[in-house]
C-alpha cells in the first residue's frame, strides 16, 4: 500500500467543509459523507492512506466515538479498510451485483457498473448429468447436457469461476469464440431460450488449491457461491450455474419492497 498522498492538501481540503452542527443528521453520517466525498475529489485509489482518528478528531472537532462510528460503516460498505499498528486504508473496489435479486447475468451487470468482461471458456462440451445435476435440471441420470465452464475476468482481474448446465435436447448453438466477450443469457434470447424466472441461493465457501489457482487468491480464500436454476415459461428447468465469486473483490445487493406490497424494481423477478 502507499503512503498518505498530498497529505497537506487533502488535509486542507477536508477543513474547507465540515459538521452542520445544526442539522438534525447524526455526525457520524454526516463525517461518513463527507469522507466520501473527498475521497472522490481527491481521486483516491486503493492503497492511500486517510487522515488518522486523532487526525480526524481534530479536522472536524468530533469525538473518537464519531470517528470510529463513521470508519465503521464504511469498512462494513467496503470503501476502506483497517490495519491495526498501520492506518486506515481506501480499500479495493469490489463489484456490487445485483445477481440475486434478478434473473440477469454477469455480463449485463457489469455492464450497468460500466466494467470491463471477458470470459475464459475452460471447457464447452456434451456430457452426461451426475446426479445433482440431473436433480436441478429435472432429467434422468445420463442425460446428456451441455457443459459450459468459464473464468470471467472484470477489468482484466479473474473475478468468477462459473459452471453452466443446458439439457442438450434444447438444441441451444454455442461457440466459444462468441462467449469469450458476448452474454449467454443474449445468446439464449436470440434462440428463444432464455430462462424467465429462477432461483438462486448464496452461501459462503473457501478456496480449493485448483479455484485460488485460477482465481489468483490464497488457498482458504474466502469465496461467494451462488448458485441457480432458471426455469422457461413452462415451468421447465432450463439451466443450472454454479458461481465461485471473489470474496475480496464482489459484494451481492438486494432491494427489498416493503412486506405486503407489490413493489417492483425493473431489476426484480417477484418468484412464484
Amino acid at each position: 500500500m502507499s503512503a498518505f498522498r498530498g497529505s497537506n492538501l487533502y488535509r486542507d481540503s477536508m477543513t474547507s467543509a465540515g459538521i452542520d452542527r445544526s442539522s438534525p443528521i447524526p455526525f457520524y453520517h454526516q463525517l461518513k459523507v463527507l469522507l466520501l466525498a473527498r475521497i472522490a475529489d481527491e481521486k483516491l485509489v486503493a492503497g492511500d492512506r486517510l487522515p488518522s482518528d486523532h487526525r480526524l478528531c481534530e479536522q472536524f472537532d468530533v469525538s473518537r466515538t464519531v470517528v470510529r462510528q463513521a470508519l465503521a460503516d464504511l469498512e462494513h460498505e467496503g470503501v476502506i479498510v483497517r490495519e491495526k499498528g498501520r492506518g486506515t486504508f481506501v480499500a479495493q473496489s469490489k463489484s456490487s451485483q445485483g445477481l440475486v435479486q434478478s434473473l440477469t447475468g454477469l455480463h449485463e451487470d457489469a455492464a450497468r457498473s460500466g466494467r470491463a468482461l471477458r470470459s475464459e471458456v475452460r471447457r464447452l462440451e456434451t456430457v452426461p448429468a451426475d446426479e445433482v445435476v440431473a436433480r436441478s435440471l429435472a432429467v434422468e441420470p445420463g442425460s446428456p447436457v451441455v457443459l459450459l465452464d468459464r473464468l470471467r475476468y472484470i477489468d482484466e482481474v479473474p473475478w468468477v469461476s462459473v459452471t453452466t448446465y443446458l439439457p442438450a435436447d434444447l438444441g441451444v448453438d454455442l461457440s466459444a469464440a462468441e462467449l469469450v466477450d458476448g452474454s449467454l443469457y443474449e445468446i439464449l434470447d436470440r434462440q428463444g431460450l432464455r430462462p424467465v424466472r429462477g432461483t438462486r441461493s448464496i452461501e459462503a465457501r473457501v478456496a480449493t488449491g485448483p479455484q485460488a489457482k485460477a482465481l489468483q487468491i490464497a488457498r482458504g480464500g474466502a469465496l461467494l457461491f451462488l448458485s441457480s436454476i432458471g426455469y422457461d415459461a413452462t415451468g421447465r428447468p432450463v439451466e443450472l450455474f454454479e458461481a465461485f465469486h471473489r470474496g475480496d473483490r464482489t459484494r451481492f445487493e438486494v432491494s427489498l419492497p416493503l412486506s405486503g406490497t407489490d413493489v417492483r424494481d425493473p431489476g426484480l423477478v417477484v418468484l412464484p
